[in-house]
């Protein structure tokens, strides 16, 4: 295993592959132990050197190089060289030609999940970012297009299915019980989106007209026995074909669309054209076995892929470091799906919850980069937040700035403009300057620069004038390379509240584009002062720092229009209050802010689920944000000092809402999910009582949960508890689904999430747990890594201890799933001392010890730290 810190790649370094291929055929003799691949590749030069092709793990038989109408011949070996890396042919024809080689690889053996990889007994494939160079040699980069044309033949007994991109072609049996199948894919594509799928499925099958009343025929493949639980993964797909359509005017292209679930997997999904490859854990939901949150993620993730297929296939990433270009805008596009089949403010704070949890803490940290980095070291490691979360806000402020209209318009010159290329985010924002006429080059600055924007409001009231004069002022720390900021272009939606539920002045969108600038704002004279609200709808990605009392933050969250900034509002004020708390500042929790959010619960009984999110304390990791040198054991006691005091405000709500019986028959959509999220808010409150009774409480609403998302909140609340209810129900939860690896990893998460580093190492120890299987190891080391920061972050530790030995043994197994584990160090240094010194020597342990190039790009940087 190479432990060498990977060569940075340079955005200025970018030029185009000098050979066109025009077309690619492929024929796989396909086997667990041992696949053949024969690869004939129609090139034409466009310069002139040697031709440079990837190639991973490939053993080599045969090189041919045929001219235009002649037969292949083979290369003679002092005319080509193969490395570790790839090939190299020295002196390639200067005219069109076919290039024909054969390698074998070995599935079985392919533990990284990247190329062609057994899983469940089924062969798939995993091919971005750099996977398809373990399937055959082949430039393998984005801006290389071309029609791809396969053929594959396998044991009919083993792998009765066969599937790849495109339109299904020829098929039929042969001898030895073997038989073929090809697939054309009329679209030309690059290598990372080529995919192929061989194994025993259980096929879930629908159809779906597209608006101009094409026919396309669905298909999701399953485990045996498991078609029944793809029923709303295939309700999510034709509705975000349909909602494709009349968003965007995307109609889908070909008359067959496939998707795949695969047991072993390193992501959420893969959009190949035409054949979406996905985790099991996204594709596969019932009542029983799914709770509300895996329904949601699975609405969401099919949207995503399928959107893919314009933003993302149809155009594509000129080089990797466009990868903002296509996964920001496709998770716009999945966000505002959701929120049309949900409640769009609900939605909108999910969103940013996440945003703040993953993404300000890595632009807040050593592994902070721009949107589109201009250098990187491996690109598995550029699927970050800041490219996927942040890289949507920027898409969001975009059309806040020109307008739903405009923005709808520049979407259609861009499909039209770029249909079959792979581009640039200029060649993407040139869009929007011709349709709208504005200059969006400073615009295109958030791009560039890293870091969370940081925005300061101050306020002076004249009432003899009715004015009120605001100061704006912003300002980003250093991160990592980038030591000087520059002003950026950010769109604060602003309103004044009148106090009555109203506002003296209609909603406003200002841009601040400058360091420091001053707006006058003017009510009647006469007229009280009004509250400033700014930031509605979080119209930018920035944090904001205004100098209020806590008073001031009470009036202002309750003459609150905006639905997301009530929220926020409350979020601050409880942020405060758990940091005073943790510090010892502060005793008790605040009486006034705690009825403040109780009252704010009671008064969103119209829409539970927003209600719910009114009760959300900030996690942990938020607060690190807030307080250098964070405590997380002090942060965690703090949190639940106060929720204990939020449980006892809402106490008679809490005993009403549990209990009535839940919304039966069982249905997934936004309306029963909307009261089961009230239910499970309270579920998590009682787990904070310090009633005796709240244990065998739990207990009997464990025990009567009719579905998953009840039961799984009632495990997880009793994880609080002591005495005997919370390990008879871990243990009956074990016995119940100890055949359902997707439940399983339920079972794990839960007690990770909550659990100390001996329950880690003994659900370590535990026969289920599988090295191999993302799912298993994420739901253990992720879950308490990412999720449980009081107990890794212990300062003794132990919590680094319990997990460093798992994480260097899945870096060995799968350097992707190593390199993402190691990311849970990034808040290292804004830890307490002991804490800090703790991280930091089990990072060099990790690093001494042999670390993939994956997992050392990200322990060299978290260890280098600074600006």
């Amino acid at each position: 295993m190479r432990t060498e810190t990977p060569v940075a790649v340079k955005l200025k370094d970018y030029t185009p592959y000098p050979f066109e291929i025009t077309v690619v055929t492929l024929d796989f003799d396909l086997g667990a132990q041992k696949t053949v691949v024969k690869a004939a590749l129609s090139i034409t030069p466009r310069g002139q050197g040697a031709m440079r092709l990837d190639g991973e793990a490939l053993h080599l038989n045969y090189v041919a190089v045929g001219l235009a109408g002649e037969p292949s011949k083979p290369v003679d070996p002092a005319d080509f060289t193969v490395d570790a890396r790839g090939l190299t042919l020295h002196a390639p024809p200067q005219q069109p030609f076919v290039l024909e080689t054969e390698v074998e690889i070995s599935p079985e053996a392919n533990t990284a999940l990247s190329g062609l990889y057994l899983s469940g007994g089924r062969l798939c494939t995993q091919c971005e970012a750099e996977g398809f160079r373990r399937i055959t040699f082949y430039p393998d980069r984005p801006d290389v297009m071309s029609s791809f044309r396969v053929r594959m033949v396998g044991p009919k007994d083993e792998f009765p299915i066969l599937l790849s991109n495109g339109t299904p072609g020829a098929s039929g049996d042969l001898a030895n019980g073997r038989h073929y199948a090809e697939w054309i894919d009329p679209h030309k594509k690059p290598a990372y989106l080529f995919a192929l799928c061989a194994g025993d499925y259980d096929v879930l099958r629908d159809t779906f007209t597209t608006m101009s009343g094409k026919h396309v025929d669905l298909g999701i493949h399953v485990d045996k026995g498991d078609a029944p639980r793809a029923a709303w993964a295939m309700d999510a797909l034709k509705r975000s074909m349909r909602w494709d359509e009349e968003a965007y005017g995307r109609e889908y292209d070909l008359g067959v669309f496939n998707i795949v679930a695969v047991r072993d997997f390193n992501f959420g999904a893969m959009e190949n054209k035409g054949l979406n490859i996905f985790n099991s854990a996204y594709v596969l939901a019932d009542e029983s076995t799914a709770t509300d949150f895996d329904f949601e993620a699975i609405e969401s993730i099919v949207a995503h892929e399928y959107f893919h297929n314009w933003t993302g296939n149809r155009i594509t990433c000129r080089d990797w470091f466009q990868l903002c270009l296509k996964e920001g805008l496709t998770v716009f596009r999945d966000q505002n799906f959701s929120a049309d089949m949900r409640s769009r403010p609900v939605q909108r704070i999910k969103d940013v919850i996440k945003l703040r949890a993953r993404q300000f803490a890595e632009d807040a940290g050593p592994l902070a980069h721009a949107v589109r980095p201009d250098t990187y070291g491996a690109i598995d490691n550029l699927y970050t937040a800041t490219v996927y979360e942040k890289g949507s806000e920027l898409i969001g402020m975009l059309r806040r700035m020109i307008g739903n209209d405009k923005y709808r318009e520049g979407m259609d010159l861009y499909f039209a403009r770029h249909d079959g290329q792979a581009v640039t985010i200029e060649d993407y924002y040139a869009c929007f300057e011709a349709v709208s006429g504005r200059d969006l080059s400073d615009f295109r600055r958030w791009y560039a620069q890293a870091g969370t924007p940081e925005v300061r409001v101050t306020e002076a009231w004249d009432p003899a004038t009715g004015t009120l004069k605001v100061e704006l002022s912003q300002s980003v720390k250093p991160t990592p390379g980038q030591p000087v900021k520059h002003p950026l272009p950010i769109p604060l939606l602003c309103a004044l509240l009148d106090g009555k539920g109203g506002h003296t002045a209609e909603p406003f969108l200002h841009v601040l584009e400058k360091s420091n600038e001053t707006l006058e704002l003017k009510v009647p004279p006469g007229s009280p002062r009004p509250s400033l609200s700014v930031g509605r709808d979080f119209s930018a990605p920035i944090r904001i720092d205004r100098n209020l009392t806590r008073e001031d933050r009470l009036a202002l969250v309750k003459a609150e229009t905006d639905p997301f900034n009530k929220w926020d509002g409350l979020q601050t004020l409880i942020k405060d209050e758990i940091i005073a708390l943790s510090d010892g500042s502060q005793t008790n929790p605040d009486h006034e802010l705690v009825a403040a959010i109780a009252s704010a619960v009671r008064g969103a009984n119209d829409d539970p689920a927003y209600a719910a999110l009114l009760t959300r304390l900030p996690e942990v990791g938020e607060l690190f944000l807030e307080r250098q040198q964070a405590d997380p054991v002090a942060l965690a006691a703090a949190q639940k000092k106060l929720k204990t005091a939020l449980y006892h405000q809402l106490a008679n709500e809490v005993s009403e809402t549990l209990k009535a019986a839940p919304p039966a028959p069982y249905h997934p959509g936004a309306e029963q999910a909307s009261i089961r999220a009230m239910r499970t808010a309270f579920i998590g409150l009682l787990s904070a009582s310090d009633s005796r009774d709240a244990a065998p409480a739990l207990y009997g609403l464990y025990e009567r949960a009719p579905n998953m998302t009840e039961r799984l909140s009632t495990l997880r609340a009793l994880m609080f508890t002591k005495g005997g209810a919370k390990s008879e129900a871990i243990s009956h939860f074990e016995a119940l689904w100890k055949n359902n690896p997707l439940v399983m990893d339920k079972w794990f998460s839960v007690q990770a999430s909550t659990g100390t580093a001996e329950d880690v190492k003994r659900l370590i120890a535990h026969p289920a747990f599988d090295l191999k299987n993302p799912n298993r190891v994420r739901s253990v080391i992720g879950a308490f890594a990412m999720q449980n920061l009081a107990a890794f972050h212990a300062p003794d530790g132990s919590g680094y201890r319990a997990v460093e030995a798992t994480i260097l043994a899945a870096d060995k197994v799968n350097p992707a799933l190593g390199a993402r584990l190691i990311t849970a160090f990034e808040q290292w240094r804004l830890l307490e001392p002991k804490a800090r010194a703790e991280a930091e020597a089990c990072l060099k342990r990790l690093v001494e010890a042999g670390l993939s190039e994956n997992a050392m790009d990200i322990a060299g940087r978290a260890l280098a730290g600074g600006a």
